[in-house]
């Protein structure tokens, strides 16, 4: 019988890893090949201290696969991302390390101790001011006297640290809670609170989803009436692991009106829907400019799009959220608009009353 690529995969996953789980449910293997009985595989890992705690593994694997019929050979490479850790100096408190990959996880989606619902914020492409719609929502609950928390699930391209107006980085006394940042009223974790502005996160699927599980189970939240997570543009594995991993109370989804965002939009409602995760309703994002100075109203995106779109697919409409420099420059002061009383605080005060007079804050 020839060897086949099956076969191979069935021996890996009997190949247990520190820690819980094997090499193929780690989702340590990469480039396998199988051809004429030489068998040829890469296997990934964290860092040089994560690759030698799995020389044994290696080992193990080798032995396993070799004693296949018809194997002539296994060849298998041990990678790391980046140099093993320096040891801290005598007496410096645990140093945080963020990513990594995931933990398995028994039992299907977990609650997050101490929060009564999740809230996803989520859009089917870029730029159209979800993350401005997370942290004005967020404050705006706070006003109303919600306990919320505010997640920037955006590992490659976090803004909420900007916007919420804090660059402390949090403390973690012993290398693994992670004790949240206040701002506004509001307790908020972003990767961009652990990094340089202008340094960029290159990570794959898995330490993305590592990075997550641990800012959702390692963060001292505390007790939250309301987690609103900022999820990345699309559908990619930061939203899957969101929901396959933890009971998400319901996803929010913001589109600008015109059709090239609601195409993208679609996307966003089915893959909720393919995660039996509940869609609360859609916000029209940018759906009137007001001059400045004249106070003239335009609609650049057009208007009415995604009340549309939510009247066809029976959701509810959530809102109309105006496009304005005031709520432009008071982000990137981060001082989000809905901490003030101006006019422009008030779509935002009445979403965050519409949510908590329905239950979903």
């Amino acid at each position: 019988m020839a060897l086949t690529r099956e076969a191979v995969t069935k021996v890996l996953a009997g190949i247990a890893v520190p820690g819980g789980g094997n090499l193929i449910s780690r989702d340590l293997v990469r480039a396998l090949s199988v051809e004429e009985g030489m068998i040829r595989f890469v296997i990934e890992t964290a860092d040089a201290g994560e690759a030698r705690a799995l020389a044994p593994v290696e080992a193990a694997a080798k032995a396993a696969l070799a004693a296949l019929p018809g194997v002539t050979g296994v060849q298998v490479v041990m990678t790391a991302h980046g140099p093993a850790p320096k040891a801290p100096p005598a007496g410096a408190p645990p140093q945080l390390k963020i990513g990594g990959h995931a933990t398995p996880q028994q039992g299907g989606p977990q609650k997050i101790a101490g929060v009564d619902r999740i809230v996803a914020i989520a859009s089917g492409k870029g730029g159209v001011g979800k993350s401005t719609v997370a942290s004005n929502l967020a404050v705006a609950l706070a006003r109303q006297g919600r306990r919320v928390g505010l997640l920037d699930a955006d590992i490659h391209g976090p803004s909420q640290a900007r916007m919420m107006g804090s660059s402390q980085r949090p403390a973690s006394p012993d290398g693994k809670i992670i004790q949240p940042i206040v701002a506004h009223g509001v307790k908020f974790m972003s990767m961009g609170l652990l990094l340089r502005e202008d340094e960029a996160v290159i990570w794959r699927g898995p330490m993305l989803m590592g990075a997550l599980q641990q800012l959702l189970g390692q963060v001292a939240w505390g007790d939250l009436d309301i987690l609103i997570v900022d999820l990345p543009p699309g559908t990619g594995d930061v939203q899957l692991t969101l929901g396959q991993r933890t009971q998400v109370t319901g996803a929010i989804v913001v589109s600008t009106p015109q059709d090239v965002a609601l195409i993208d939009a679609r996307k966003a409602l089915d893959m909720f829907v393919k995660l039996k995760t509940p869609v609360l309703g859609l916000i029209e994002n940018m759906s009137v400019f007001i001059c400045p100075n004249c106070g003239h109203e335009s609609h650049i995106f057009g208007h009415g799009g995604v009340a549309a779109e939510a009247q066809r697919l029976d959701l509810p409409f959530l809102g109309e959220l105006p496009l304005a420099l005031e709520v432009r420059i008071a982000g990137d002061a981060g001082t989000p608009v809905a901490a003030g009383d101006g006019p422009l605080a008030g779509p935002y005060a009445r979403l965050a009353h519409r949510l908590i007079a329905g239950g979903m804050a």
